[in-house]
């Protein structure tokens, strides 16, 4: 499911890939509105399939430190971080519960609020399944 959820660079919250146009993907947002709209070759356009955390000896799959989330949160909501006022701490704090090993140096305050940020939309979407790439690769 991952494979199909985008993130674009330079507008909020996450789109569903609905078809390939010519030059243009059809992505619609994740949102109550379900707006349909172009994606162009000029956007920075990533799967959520192919995002890692740092970590301080590798590259951890976003599919498991949202796994990891699910797990801590009980497939809720994060409902312990208020995203508009939680400070670096606070924010570094949640990251360790879900992910010990993440580096430090390399991940700020805005990756994480970010990474809550995503894992509420798909919640909030019905979209749980993380790790829905595995099995269909196994099939």
């Amino acid at each position: 499911m991952l494979k199909k959820i985008l993130a674009i660079s330079g507008k909020p919250g996450l789109y569903r890939l609905v078809s390939r146009g010519n030059r243009s993907l059809i992505v619609e947002t994740l949102d109550e509105a379900h707006k349909r709209q172009p994606a162009f070759g000029t956007d920075r356009i990533i799967s959520l399939a192919d995002i890692a955390m740092y970590t301080d000896e590798e590259e951890v799959p976003l599919r498991q430190v949202l796994n990891n989330i699910k797990a801590k949160e009980q497939a809720k909501v994060v409902s312990s971080i208020d995203l508009k006022s939680a400070t670096k701490d606070e924010l570094f704090q949640f990251m360790g519960e879900v992910l010990p090993e993440f580096d430090r140096d390399r991940v700020h305050a805005s990756d994480i609020k970010k990474l809550i940020q995503w894992y509420n939309i798909l919640i909030e979407n019905g979209i749980t399944d993380f790790d829905e790439e595995e099995s269909e690769q196994e099939a």
